[in-house]
């Protein structure tokens, strides 16, 4: 079975086939609607064979279908029929559960994706549940999102950005019963040093996590 996955952010679109080792990747961004993104996808992997398709969708989703429009891209994510679109079977999963599934070993296991936004999702002996800890109020009428994500770096500085990562780490993954959190997204760069029972993820990881739909039977969304 051949596999092809998609992991939309909101500056890039990333693309590798099962059959292919090389990533292709191009610029997404707030033109991007789901036609579009389907042309582009089209075009990247013409040359790749597939039989199904993952796609790691920058929003939130619920029964398989994107359940809200995404902040960072064009309109009209919500009711596209993406099975119809690339005439193959297509499973859709939040792009931070997508990953997760990708940085999974064991356990129950935390993730957080420091970037641009917070992402996140927990991983349950092999069963993938999708969060939005980013909206949730936090401290000083902020919300986790507005203390971890690029933004909360910016405005704290990096060395209290760092104390709050910790903080907030040891909090969530107390409170989600957690073994182990992986940290994922570009700004763990700026890490010194991790929070206990915690590692670092990789970005690559996402497209793993594409493949691993498909040929993991212990491993759910």
């Amino acid at each position: 079975m051949h596999i092809l996955v998609i992991d939309i952010g909101g500056s890039t679109l990333k693309v590798r086939a099962s059959s292919a080792p090389e990533m292709r990747v191009v610029p997404s961004g707030p033109a991007m609607t789901p036609e579009n993104m389907v042309g582009k996808v089209k075009a990247l992997a013409a040359d790749w064979p597939f039989d199904v398709v993952s796609i790691g969708y920058p929003g939130e989703v619920r029964g398989g279908r994107p359940a809200r429009e995404p902040h960072n891209l064009g309109p009209g994510w919500v009711d596209y029929d993406f099975r119809a679109a690339f005439g193959r079977p297509v499973r859709v999963l939040n792009d931070a559960a997508m990953q997760a599934i990708g940085s999974y070993e064991t356990g129950r296991m935390l993730f957080l994706g420091l970037g641009t936004g917070l992402g996140s999702a927990l991983v349950v002996y092999g069963t993938v549940h999708g969060l939005e800890l980013s909206g949730l109020p936090y401290k000083e009428g902020g919300t986790f999102g507005d203390f971890l994500a690029q933004r909360g770096l910016e405005r704290l500085g990096i060395a209290k950005w760092r104390e709050e990562v910790e903080r907030v780490v040891t909090l969530l993954r107390n409170a989600m019963v957690a073994d182990h959190v992986v940290l994922g997204g570009g700004n763990v760069r700026h890490l010194e040093r991790l929070p206990p029972f915690t590692r670092p993820g990789r970005n690559a990881n996402a497209i793993e996590g594409g493949f691993r739909l498909w040929r993991d039977p212990d491993v759910r969304a």
